[in-house]
């Protein structure tokens, strides 16, 4: 199984003497579903964050899909994400005024694909989701699972090896939360990559691969 994600030795600090993370090794493989949990304060955010490509670490290496990122300039990196990693956050950050086919296919506007590719792809995606109904909806007519599945075909629409999923159920009642969590395991099963951050230990305890982070560093990484 080849890597998607590749961790070594990586640690992150702030000003102020502030460590985020102390020494992190971790590997994902090609087709894991898996979870890195921990309190409040724990790293799992910078994780995200450089696994994301969206911070560089302090010390260490990390690879993305066999790509070595302190090897990359910054239009690199943006190139890569592009390519490579579909984000999911908590907050949706859907345009409200725009309809959720226009939201998802404002996903591709930087892959150089033509409007009417990108319409196509849209469409794709939402009814792999489930919203094929919904296409143009206003994202300030949609419920809340609705919206986070619009931020999740947008983030697959690119067809990226990799998502990473901050919290996707944090803003959602339980049931909502647990057909999200539903939908990211048929995504995974169909072959991508899919990395949940949660402090939600139930979230957590329903995916195949569990990592505890805490004070900066792996505290367990056990498999389902």
């Amino acid at each position: 199984m080849s890597a998607v994600v590749e961790l070594l030795g990586v640690r992150r600090s702030y000003p102020g003497g502030v460590e985020a993370l102390r020494g992190v090794d971790l590997t994902i493989g090609a087709g894991e579903l898996a979870a890195i949990v921990g309190p409040s304060g724990s790293g799992k955010s910078t994780l995200l964050h450089i696994v994301g490509t969206l911070e560089r670490p302090s010390e260490g290496t990390v690879a993305i899909a066999g790509h070595e990122t302190s090897r990359l300039g910054d239009g690199q990196l943006a190139g890569l994400r592009a390519r490579t990693i579909g984000f999911v956050f908590q907050q949706f950050f859907l345009l409200p005024g725009s309809t959720a086919l226009e939201n998802v296919a404002n996903g591709l506007l930087y892959t150089g694909a033509p409007a009417h590719e990108r319409v196509r792809r849209a469409r794709e995606a939402l009814e792999q989701v489930g919203l094929g109904h919904r296409l143009g909806h206003r994202a300030n007519q949609l419920s809340g699972g609705e919206c986070q599945r619009v931020a999740i075909a947008r983030a697959i629409v690119g067809r990226p090896a990799l998502v990473l999923a901050d919290e996707p159920t944090g803003n959602l009642d339980t049931r909502t939360g647990g057909e999200i969590v539903g939908l990211l395991r048929a995504l995974n099963a169909a072959g991508t990559t899919v990395l949940v951050i949660t402090h939600d230990r139930a979230v957590a305890d329903t995916l195949n691969r569990q990592i505890s982070i805490r004070d900066g560093l792996v505290e367990s990484d056990v498999a389902a």
